[in-house]
């Protein structure tokens, strides 16, 4: 797998808003590959943030990929909405979607890749009728709801699990196994290591204390240090 293959998704979670269109484009400017925009709706977690609009400021910001995930009960009543602010990806919770293939073949009808993620108490079991019909496999490393937290090292052996399964699948197109919450300099390593290779990181970017570019600067040359072992 080649260094473009790694990906790098910052979090628009750490982002400040009072400059966001600024920052998305330091952003890709420094090479970021995807821009990631976290979708709360207070009920399937605690905390409220994002909607479309928020979607369309990023397609208007960037032409980066806008890779989506809906923590939201009945994501399916969403899907249509955030494709069309301009949503790449559109990934949803196995826990909010009692038909998973169902809503996965909804979200590749409005033309988005579709991706599939749980809580990291979900056992990685309850991915697989989900994995014919997605782009995007996302590993929470610490429980939805808030930006910052620490990272759960428990959660690089589901990591690697889900890397085994999805190398066990005969894919025709390419699947992401993509990991968010507490990416670092220093948890960074460990889940490419376990077979990650699509990394959304928020503080360790955004709040980074020499800047954006700096943080982006820092997590692509671990990357590139790494494949190049």
């Amino acid at each position: 797998m080649d260094v473009k293959q790694q990906i790098l998704a910052p979090s628009i979670l750490s982002a400040d808003f009072t400059r966001l269109g600024e920052q998305i484009a330091e952003c890709e400017a420094a090479g970021a590959d995807w821009i990631h925009v976290d979708v709360m709706d207070g009920h399937f977690v605690p905390n409220l943030t994002m909607g479309p609009f928020i979607v369309e400021a990023c397609r208007r910001a960037t032409a980066l990929p806008l890779d989506v995930h809906l923590m939201v009960e009945s994501p399916e009543r969403l899907l249509e909405a955030f494709a069309r602010a301009g949503a790449n990806h559109l990934t949803v919770h196995v826990e909010a979607c009692p038909d998973i293939e169902a809503t996965l073949q909804q979200i590749k009808s409005l033309g988005c890749q579709a991706g599939v993620t749980l809580n990291p108490d979900t056992p990685a079991s309850a991915l697989l009728p989900a994995l014919p019909w997605v782009e995007v496999v996302l590993v929470l490393t610490v429980p939805p709801g808030y930006s910052g937290q620490a990272f759960m090292p428990e959660m690089v052996p589901k990591v690697a699990e889900v890397r085994r399964m999805l190398d066990a699948c005969a894919f025709k197109h390419p699947v992401w196994l993509e990991v968010d919450g507490g990416i670092s300099a220093t948890t960074l390593p460990e889940v490419r290591r376990a077979g990650a290779d699509a990394f959304v990181a928020a503080h360790a970017i955004f709040n980074h204390p020499q800047g954006i570019p700096a943080g982006i600067r820092v997590l692509r040359n671990i990357l590139t240090d790494q494949q190049a072992r």
